[in-house]
């Protein structure tokens, strides 16, 4: 444990490099997935009453689907033979993103939906009576469920800082390239050199943590 300190508070430039790089894709992919999938949510939550909840079952279903299965999907479309292949995303930084893309996108959909069925039904019927247009209304929903979009945002952010099968299907955690430090934790402790891997397990804790107050603290209250 005092080995993974040292690493950590030492500054040692590959462990580092390791973290910046992880933040790095899920910035991105969350940056990528967050206006489809806020869109989506929106979408969810406008649906007649019948529809509602076979909409949000589907969008719960997709946050459950293991990473390898999100990967797999991703795989067969930018790889050689896939029908993107020509742009090379694959073992490539660009893939990563992309299939963290794919991850991230049902979580912030499913967690839009969820905050936008709180909402006071008043507020939308006010809306319609001010005679709002689709892209007012869409607007005026925004803003008054800020603190769900934030964070919806957050946790899908956390999702995919340290989610381990996409980065390593789609990366092929390549040094200094796509190396996350969820693969790199799978690698070192592969061959017994645990000292790295603490100390990327210590920042992920550390992350999961602050991710999960984020969200606690941006969760509309009841009442």
């Amino acid at each position: 444990m005092s080995e993974a300190f040292r690493l950590l508070l030492g500054g040692e430039a590959e462990t580092w490099g390791i973290v910046g790089r992880s933040l790095g894709f899920a910035f991105f992919s969350t940056l990528f997935s967050f206006l489809p999938g806020v869109l989506a949510g929106f979408a969810a939550a406008s649906l007649r009453p019948r529809w509602k909840r076979p909409a949000a079952a589907f969008l719960n279903a997709l946050t459950a689907l293991p990473t390898v299965v999100v990967g797999l999907f991703v795989y067969s479309l930018i790889s050689r033979s896939g029908p993107l292949g020509f742009l090379v995303f694959l073992y490539a930084p660009a893939g990563v993103v992309m299939g963290q893309t794919f991850l991230a996108l049902p979580i912030v959909a499913s967690l839009v939906y969820a905050g936008l069925t709180k909402l006071d039904p008043r507020f939308r019927e006010t809306l319609l009576t001010l005679g709002a247009g689709r892209w007012r209304r869409l607007l005026a929903t925004a803003k008054e469920a800020r603190s769900v979009l934030v964070a919806a945002l957050v946790a899908a952010f956390g999702r995919v800082a340290g989610e381990v099968g996409v980065c390593m299907m789609l990366g092929g955690n390549i040094r200094g390239s796509t190396r996350t430090m969820t693969t790199a934790i799978a690698l070192d402790a592969s061959k017994g050199e645990f000292e790295r891997a603490m100390a990327l397990g210590l920042v992920l804790f550390v992350l999961a943590i602050v991710v999960n107050l984020g969200v606690h603290a941006l969760a509309p209250r009841e009442g």
